[in-house]
């Protein structure tokens, strides 16, 4: 009696270790079926090697790599002039100091001295303008952020400065600056960081020379499993063979995770907010802009369509961020007060075209909620949800009166192509006067940039030409039990990974 009371407590211990979102409960099915079995009778589980994935048929390159896991593996090899911290601030890294022009048009920065490539060769600034250069070129995925550089230059009597000049002022450029340096453009390029690919592929491997060395590191060899195909790296990682995934577990055709594992969810630039059409229809008026923020119950969304990974946000800033100033009454959640501006405004039954891309199951859910609480105040909503070819040229030609837009800002927060007169991004045409002047002074900004976003949000809780409703979060999924103390942020799942603990490494 006394050894069944012992299994079926264990059991139950079992299961009340499997309730964290993302996991299973064990499987049973493996486990003794006689009483006459007991647990010491079983053969001790073998500690797993931390294993990472790697698509060995792609490239490395920070810069110009296409693979998601293969850009995982960027921060152990590579490092940038600057980290972005989990409340958007830039941390000097390869960066020692940076002085930058009164009108912020002209950045200078000076490397910290001593360090060299795994190969031996110098961390020079001719070698980190090569590498900026070949960011803003045509192919590379940080082109887009770097578009405003115009020139990146090395000086032949500072050898060790970078000299980076814009077309416009941006008070905030070393947040774009968290972009990994790597030694040239070949696929497997050395970096400055803190491991190394080996000769075979098959690990990285601690280096003896990294910089950094008063630091700590949790292991000194990281396994690699080489994978093809995406179904090897849910296959790998379900079964503990894959130690660690970088994931986005509410983007469009997500890949399902299965298994016991423990999720690190961080902060990222991506925006989920509500678009308005501010040239034709209702919504050319303010007051009516106004209320249908009332429609949105952000906190439901983030909490229950995206299962927790977003923050609710009232500005089209992160909250995690210093420029986060909701207004002293913001325009929330408020169905009563919305029923009541329907009345007061005219606009029973008045019709509403509202899109949404129908390829993203979180953002169609999320509509769904939206038009049922904008048909419950009144008004009659044809909720259109397309293709994201046929939903974007319907933005352009503008054949919508409310969308849900989602975009990903740079991590300076800069609006401009969301809410200025000329921007790619705003396709409901607001214009106000002043607004584009305020966004200009808060790209341009330096110490007084929280001063100016109070301004620029001021206009926005007055306009409403958006409603701004989540920033998502991207997770770092882990096997349970198997490592603490991990601190990611967006682009660097092993930010601070001196003070991990390694719980099965061999």
């Amino acid at each position: 009696m006394k050894k069944w009371f012992a299994i079926l407590l264990s059991a139950a211990l079992l299961l009340s270790l499997s309730g964290c979102s993302g996991e299973s409960p064990p499987d049973f099915s493996s486990s003794a079926s006689s009483a006459d079995v007991s647990q010491e009778e079983m053969p001790p589980s073998q500690p797993q090697p931390f294993t990472l994935a790697f698509y060995p048929e792609f490239s490395l390159h920070p810069a110009l790599a296409g693979s998601r896991a293969n850009l995982t593996l960027a921060p152990l090899l590579y490092e940038s002039l600057f980290t972005v911290d989990s409340s958007f601030q830039a941390q000097p890294l390869l960066c020692r100091s940076f002085a930058v022009s009164e009108d912020k048009l002209v950045w200078t920065f000076t490397l910290r001295s001593g360090i060299t490539f795994s190969d031996g060769a110098p961390l020079t600034g001719q070698v980190v303008a090569d590498a900026l250069n070949l960011a803003r070129a045509s192919g590379s995925r940080y082109q887009e952020r770097l578009v405003d550089i115009t020139s990146i230059a090395v000086l032949e009597e500072a050898p060790d400065q970078v000299v980076v000049t814009l077309s416009r002022p941006n008070g905030s450029l070393p947040l774009l600056l968290d972009i990994p340096i790597a030694l040239g453009r070949s696929d497997r390029p050395a970096g400055t960081g803190p491991y190394v690919l080996s000769e075979d592929e098959l690990s990285l491997t601690a280096r003896s020379g990294w910089w950094q060395a008063d630091k700590t590191l949790p292991t000194a060899s990281i396994s690699l499993l080489a994978v093809s195909r995406s179904d090897d790296l849910i296959y790998g990682f379900d079964s503990g063979d894959i130690s660690l995934v970088d994931v986005d577990l509410t983007a469009t055709n997500a890949a399902g995770y299965g298994g016991n594992y423990q999720t690190w969810d961080y902060p990222t630039t991506d925006f989920l907010y509500l678009g308005l059409n501010a040239n034709k229809g209702v919504f050319r008026s303010a007051d009516v802009r106004r209320a249908v923020c009332l429609a949105v119950n952000r906190d439901a969304i983030a909490t229950t369509i995206y299962s927790n990974h977003a923050i609710a946000t009232l500005c089209p800033v992160h909250p995690a961020s210093k420029l986060y100033q909701p207004g002293e009454t913001p325009l929330t959640y408020n169905p009563e007060e919305l029923a009541a501006q329907v009345e007061r405004l005219r606009l029973k039954d008045c019709k509403l075209v509202f899109l949404v891309n129908s390829e993203n199951v979180a953002k169609a859910a999320a509509a769904q909620r939206i038009a049922y609480h904008l048909e419950a105040a009144g008004f009659a909503v044809e909720l259109k949800q397309l293709p994201f070819e046929d939903y974007t040229a319907a933005l352009a030609w503008g054949e919508f009166d409310l969308y849900l837009g989602e975009t990903v800002l740079t991590a300076d927060f800069d609006l401009s192509p969301l809410l200025s007169s000329a921007g790619t991004l705003n396709y409901g045409g607001w214009t106000a006067e002043g607004a584009d002047a305020l966004l200009a002074a808060l790209q341009g900004a330096g110490e007084d940039k929280a001063a100016c976003a109070a301004e620029l949000f001021a206009l926005l809780d007055e306009q409403a030409p958006i409603v701004p409703i989540l920033f998502k979060s991207c997770s770092v999924l882990t096997q349970w039990g198997q490592l603490s103390g991990l601190s990611p942020v967006r682009g660097n799942a092993f930010y601070q990974i001196e003070n991990w603990n390694l719980e099965a490494a061999p």
